[in-house]
């Protein structure tokens, strides 16, 4: 019977292949062998449990199997022909690779062969299967740094062994994700003009009305330390700006449709290049566009700059911000002050900037702190004096606010990276940043795809 086997084994591949993964579901099922002959009886959370613990056996022996039926000829090959010179070589050895899947653990035996005259030597194994050259393969890597983008490193590698079984050590998350963000770059990570243009689109036929095309520019601070040495103290850490950029659409069922995101700490001179390749990427359109940003003048040269058709609009909270300052320094009494604030806010909702402005000039301050929040305000506004158009954004459906780019810093960057006790290196907050910036804009599977082929063209696939 077993020579029968054998021998339609020969003429059936398939055949084979199911002798093998019968061979480790048996192998596999034999550990319930002593519970069936004791007649216990676990519970099904007992049950899952032991499956949970074991399955990377079972799905580890079945892969292996699949592995080894599909690609026999790369096993078994005692000769190939040099990728390089052509020239024709003979096995040297067999190496022993262990790869680490999420479907678990597997041991492949991968024959080596080397050209002397050209040098070259490698596993033609390797090649046909995509290995990575570590140990845990690509399926694990991925997974390993979405889970690493939403939390820290110890507690994701803590909850990814228990959920998965694969044992992954935050040191090697943290590597993996800073080799892998080398290939999150502005051009990966924000989507293309032909991705923008198509969810544009999309956003016109589902709405009654154009929807308004927004750039929003806004700064939020990432704890930052200097790199250590290994025998001087680390220094102190200190908060450096990181100017993030979201550009949405909002529509007039006040849905706001996502397009782009992007955030990096970096002096201005790196966040005017970035931001110019962006606008690079916008399409030539017809919708109503809107700039909001904060009172940055170098903000502002640039957004006239790059997108000299759209409305420029003072971010309403943060020049709430600024007026509320100033009602706290000139009056003692809060009730007063919220008083102060709110009518100002009114006042300047119905487009009486000028108003506004000559009365902060006659008011007589009564501290030293209060004249210079009084002076900066009236800075502040009359520098900005043409953005303050709120009422016509509330009679337009414009957006005055920077809501969407404060969701976009929170989930972007504060989850993340403002977590307590937190302080980072500026390279690795950045490819932190690029990475969530790939997840938030949908592209990481495009980003994660360029660093196979990266690492694919170093290893000489």
């Amino acid at each position: 019977m077993r020579s029968a086997c054998l021998a339609f084994a020969e003429v059936d591949p398939f055949g084979a292949l199911q002798e093998k993964v019968g061979a480790a579901v048996q192998e596999w099922l034999e550990q319930f062998r002593p519970m069936v002959e004791r007649g216990e009886q676990p519970t099904l959370q007992q049950l899952s449990a032991q499956f949970t613990k074991t399955r990377g056996e079972l799905l580890g022996g079945c892969l292996k199997a699949v592995v080894e039926e599909l690609y026999r000829p790369f096993f078994n090959e005692t000769t190939t022909s040099c990728p390089l010179c052509d020239h024709t070589l003979h096995r040297k050895r067999v190496d022993a690779k262990e790869c680490s899947t999420m479907q678990g653990k597997l041991d492949l035996g991968r024959p080596y062969f080397h050209c002397p005259p050209c040098g070259w030597g490698g596993h033609p194994l390797d090649v046909a299967l995509g290995l990575a050259r570590e140990r845990h393969q690509y399926d694990v890597q991925e997974n390993v740094i979405r889970l690493s983008a939403d939390l820290p490193y110890e507690p994701m590698a803590e909850h990814f062994e228990r959920l998965t079984g694969v044992a992954v050590g935050a040191h090697c998350a943290h590597a993996t994700l800073n080799e892998v963000a080398k290939s999150a770059v502005l051009e990966e990570v924000v989507p293309s003009a032909e991705e923008i243009q198509k969810r544009i689109q999309e956003a016109r036929e589902h709405s009654d009305s154009l929807p308004v095309l927004v750039i929003a520019v806004d700064g939020a601070h990432t704890p930052i330390r200097p790199a250590g040495k290994r025998t001087d103290r680390r220094g102190p850490g200190e908060w450096k700006e990181t100017k993030g950029i979201r550009i949405y659409l909002s529509t007039d069922d006040d849905r706001i449709v996502h397009l782009a995101s992007w955030h990096r700490t970096g002096d201005k001179k790196e966040f005017a290049w970035d931001l110019k390749r962006i606008a690079r990427r916008l399409p030539k359109t017809d919708l109503p566009t809107v700039a909001v940003g904060d009172g940055a003048p170098w903000i502002w040269k640039l957004v006239t700059k790059l997108f000299p058709g759209a409305r420029q609009v003072l971010d309403y909270y943060h020049c709430a911000e600024h007026i509320h300052a100033a009602a706290k320094a000139q009056h003692d009494d809060e009730q007063k002050a919220e008083e102060w604030a709110e009518a100002t806010l009114a006042r300047l909702h119905l487009g009486r900037v000028g108003p506004i402005i000559a009365g902060l000039k006659r008011m007589h301050p009564r501290t030293a702190e209060a004249k210079q929040e009084i002076t900066k305000l009236i800075a502040y506004l009359e520098k900005n004096r043409l953005r303050l158009v709120y009422s016509d954004c509330d009679a337009e459906g414009l957006p005055k606010g920077s809501g969407a780019i404060e969701s976009a810093n929170k989930f972007i960057h504060h989850v993340r990276l403002k977590r307590s006790g937190a302080w980072w290196l500026k390279p690795s907050a950045n490819h932190m940043l690029a990475i969530r910036c790939a997840i938030y804009n949908g592209t990481f599977d495009r980003v994660f795809a360029c660093h196979v082929r990266l690492q694919q063209q170093l290893l000489g696939y």
